[in-house]
């Protein structure tokens, strides 16, 4: 039995993503700012984390926004929101817990198809996430052989969090025409991947981008 912990567990991805690794026999660890969905309190991902007093064999960064506006509506604190979340709180998060990873774990960290693929009205979000896939390659160089750490760039995806993006059906059906394969992405699609990357599977893949989007970010049908 391995142990992992999810850092933004309250999300749909995250608990698919839970489902699917205690499915495979693992032991989870949950932390959130929802005390419904975290073993530890926690109130800020970018202050201190709590103490975890066992090793693990891997984390998964979760926290992140939808933030879409039009740049000239962006503040500068949009900007500087958005890379608290999505950027320092995973380095917390990596700090935090380093030195309990065993040798053989497995970091996994979630961006979008917008880090690669330019579309309207994603600039804040495009910019952070950017630079988280930055962030996961460097760590992985940096921490080979002993601990691999892989990206995974999702595109819209039927959550709470998209609410606003797909809250009727005409908006359903446009998204899914949008990507090659004629539908919107499940947190079932992005969990099988996520266990994949953390498991023992996938032991010599390090420092990758896996889109889990469609087809959207390479494909033009």
């Amino acid at each position: 039995m391995k142990k992992y912990v999810i850092v933004g567990a309250s999300s749909a991805l995250a608990q698919a993503t839970k489902n699917q690794l205690i499915s495979d026999g693992n032991w989870v660890i949950q932390l959130s700012r929802n005390p419904s969905f975290s073993d530890f309190e926690l109130t800020d991902y970018v202050g201190e984390l709590p103490a975890i007093d066992q090793q693990i064999d891997g984390l998964v960064y979760f926290p992140g926004t939808i933030n879409l506006k039009p740049f000239r509506s962006l503040k500068l604190e949009d900007f500087q929101t958005d890379f608290n979340i999505h950027v320092l709180g995973a380095v917390n998060a990596l700090k935090t817990y380093q030195s309990q990873m065993n040798e053989g774990s497995s970091v996994v960290l979630i961006s979008s198809v917008a880090a690669t693929t330019g579309m309207p009205f994603h600039a804040s979000v495009a910019a952070v996430k950017a630079a988280l896939e930055g962030l996961g390659r460097s760590l992985a160089a940096e921490w080979a052989p002993k601990i691999r750490v892989n990206v995974v760039a999702p595109s819209l995806t039927i959550t709470p969090m998209a609410e606003r993006l797909i809250n009727t059906p005409e908006k359903i059906e446009a998204g899914a025409q949008r990507h090659p394969m004629k539908r919107l992405g499940s947190p079932e699609d992005f969990a099988s991947c996520i266990s994949f990357l953390l498991s023992d599977q996938s032991s010599w893949i390090t420092g990758q981008v896996l889109p889990v989007d469609g087809g959207m970010g390479k494909l033009k049908v």
